[in-house]
């Protein structure tokens, strides 16, 4: 199972739920990474090997401007998501994102769909 790292954005009670299923799940408030910037997180992430779920833009920015390859970022375009919702809505897309994550991919999820690029988005 990959590691998965909840963004502060995002209920911390979905990680627990997630955990309680046998989920790799930590949430940068649980670890001491809320006050930490975007590049800090992608760091920890990286050197962690964690999948970040965010609501954040900034994660993809930051990806694509670096020509990045990893870490993946899960951009979740819902707001106002209880714990209980977000946690469903991870298992509910994750099978169909898993392969392209494992590789290296930039998601983005909304009402109407999921969009995955792969990372880098440009070949050396």
């Amino acid at each position: 199972m990959i590691s998965i790292l909840l963004d502060q954005g995002l209920p911390r009670s979905a990680a627990s739920l997630l955990r309680d299923e046998g989920w790799d799940v930590l949430h940068t408030g649980d670890i001491g990474l809320s006050r930490y910037t975007d590049i800090k997180i992608l760091e920890f992430a990286r050197n962690n090997q964690c999948v970040i779920i965010t609501l954040d833009s900034d994660f993809h920015t930051i990806l694509a401007l670096e020509n990045a390859s990893t870490p993946s970022v899960i951009r979740i375009r819902l707001e106002g998501l209880r714990g209980p919702d977000l946690a469903l809505l991870i298992k509910k897309i994750w099978a169909k994102i898993e392969p392209q994550v494992k590789k290296g991919a930039m998601v983005t999820v909304t009402e109407s769909g999921i969009r995955i690029r792969n990372i880098p988005l440009f070949s050396s």
